[in-house]
């Protein structure tokens, strides 16, 4: 990957589009090599290195499919805001307590009623190889005009910033 300014650029531009949705649906491989999906929060949170990093019991089901197949994919959507991301990479679990509490916020609790002091907390990380995202503009008026612009002109109607990342 080149550190152009634009490659930068596109980098920051995804890791503010994945703080501001956070919930994302992380997909693992399960035993029989089907695809499972479940909402998984970042917390408002991306690393310098554009990875993301969720809080997880150590023992659940997830951490036995990443261990068995390290490939994740994690996809962020807010249709509102006409902004998608997808992003793909290896899932690795995490039991550093000092990165725990580096990333706990008060409202995990919720998840985990033992806070800091739950003996299984663990993270997931998923070190992202790859990444894209849309981000249209968003309103009726603004698709409505793209819309007509493209029943008018003939040319493909223009859905906004498209940009793919290889960011391995």
């Amino acid at each position: 990957m080149t550190d152009s300014p634009n490659t930068n650029e596109k980098i920051q531009k995804l890791r503010e589009l994945i703080k501001d949705i956070d919930i994302g649906m992380l997909t693992t491989i399960d035993d029989d090599g089907s695809l499972r999906s479940r909402p998984m929060s970042t917390n408002s949170y991306v690393d310098d290195d554009s990875n993301l990093w969720f809080f997880i019991y150590g023992s659940s089901h997830k951490v036995t499919e990443v261990e068995q197949h390290e490939r994740v994919n994690v996809s962020f959507s807010d249709p509102h805001k006409q902004e998608y991301v997808s992003v793909s990479g290896k899932g690795e679990l995490v039991r550093d307590r000092n990165k725990i509490q580096e990333l706990w916020k008060p409202e995990l609790q919720a998840w985990f009623p033992k806070g800091l002091d739950e003996p299984d907390i663990a993270l997931l990380k998923v070190n992202v190889e790859k990444a894209e995202y849309w981000d249209a503009p968003s309103g009726f008026v603004a698709h409505a005009i793209g819309l007509v612009k493209g029943i008018t002109t003939g040319e493909k109607p223009s859905v906004g910033e498209n940009e793919k990342l290889n960011l391995s």
